[in-house]
């Protein structure tokens, strides 16, 4: 089983259909699973499995996978935090402009024993040149944390005893009798809620949660190519677990601007210049600024038509190595005056294209046969 390509840890060809993927997944889990698979490592490989299922089944992860490529997608959640942090709730930021929206993930019955930390969702919003190039950002984000007192366990001791009250299942069992039989029902225990343990000694800074709430500073790798309403997953960076759980995961999602200058369709960008009839007759020269502020020029040939593209290869969207292109979209623009000198030029082009009987000028299709004088 492969180490680290999804495909290849569920040993499936890039192309696979929805029903392969499943077929896979369920053959390896049956294999793999901890409680029927005794071998070293059989854990971690169950949850490698997991993982890949997880976003192959997915059409929009896999989408952004396919296009992301595995070392991009994954080192997304690869970031660090900086800063100081601060207890209490109720911060709020605008983010340098990014945005300040959370939403929590997930909801359910709680199931017995430590809960991993809840999923984070923030919505940010980039610039289009980021998005073309990929970008390091510093995001602020307020979460919960380990108690930095008692280390997460919610005990000034930082020792656990059993909860007298379910005996260290986490459950308590309410039993009821109907006219079809006996009912157990398993809920989860009130006095440690459902965690099995309970703190020796109450921490006075955390009040027994294990939590606190602080502010952090985050370095997110925005990867180039990254387009609109994708996710970018921060492993562990989410709201923290139950004493011995693991964290939640934080994820981003991306907004991107548009741009006065250029349009994305897909890895190449669009833009347009405006010349004039003459130059389109003639050709000319234009100089263009790209999205990162260089300057090329680019030969439009002579009898060039209007909205016809021509495209500088290499310049539109930088992902995964294989850029796109720009496609500079040529629009031909009349003038609305002129001065005499110029009419009389237009004048005499006139002319020329109308007295000739034969078709294939300049303006032919456009201007028709010029109309003889009354």
């Amino acid at each position: 089983m492969g180490a680290g390509d999804y495909y290849d840890i569920l040993g499936i060809p890039r192309n696979a259909d929805d029903k392969e993927v499943k077929k896979a997944y369920r053959n390896l889990a049956r294999k793999y699973h901890p409680d029927v698979c005794k071998e070293p490592g059989a854990e971690e490989k169950f949850k490698k499995i997991n993982e890949a299922y997880s976003v192959l089944s997915d059409e929009q992860k896999k989408g952004q996978y396919d296009n992301m490529g595995h070392e991009t997608y994954t080192n997304a959640s690869k970031g660090s935090y900086t800063g100081g942090g601060q207890y209490g709730g109720g911060f709020s930021s605008d983010f340098s402009g990014f945005g300040d929206i959370f939403d929590f993930f997930g909801g359910g019955q709680r199931r017995s024993g430590p809960q991993p930390g809840a999923d984070l969702l923030m919505r940010i919003q980039i610039r289009l040149e980021d998005a073309v190039s990929g970008i390091d950002r510093e995001i602020e984000v307020m979460h919960t944390e380990p108690c930095a007192t008692c280390s997460g366990s919610g005990s000034e001791t930082k020792r656990l005893n059993t909860c007298s009250r379910c005996g260290g299942t986490g459950q308590m069992r309410q039993t009821a009798n109907s006219a079809f039989g006996q009912f157990v029902r398993m809920t989860p225990c009130t006095q440690c809620g459902g965690k099995g343990k309970i703190p020796e000694k109450v921490c006075k800074t955390c009040r027994g949660s294990g939590h606190t709430r602080v502010k952090r500073k985050v370095s997110v790798h925005i990867p180039a190519g990254i387009d609109n309403g994708m996710r970018l997953r921060m492993e562990g960076y989410g709201e923290a677990g139950d004493y011995g759980a693991a964290n939640g995961d934080l994820f981003i999602e991306v907004y991107v601007q548009t741009h006065d200058r250029f349009v994305r369709a897909g890895d190449n960008l669009e833009t347009t210049i405006e010349i004039s009839p003459a130059q389109a007759a003639l050709g000319t020269s234009v100089e263009i600024e790209t999205i990162d502020k260089r300057h090329i020029d680019l030969k439009v040939p002579a009898g060039i038509q209007y909205n016809s593209a021509l495209k500088l290869g290499g310049e539109g969207v930088k992902r995964r190595g294989h850029p796109g292109d720009l496609l500079v979209r040529v629009k031909i623009v009349t003038p609305k005056s002129l001065s005499s000198e110029q009419k009389d030029l237009y004048q005499k082009l006139a002319d020329l294209e109308g007295s000739s009987n034969v078709g294939g000028g300049f303006f032919s299709g456009i201007m028709g046969k010029k109309k003889g004088k009354h």
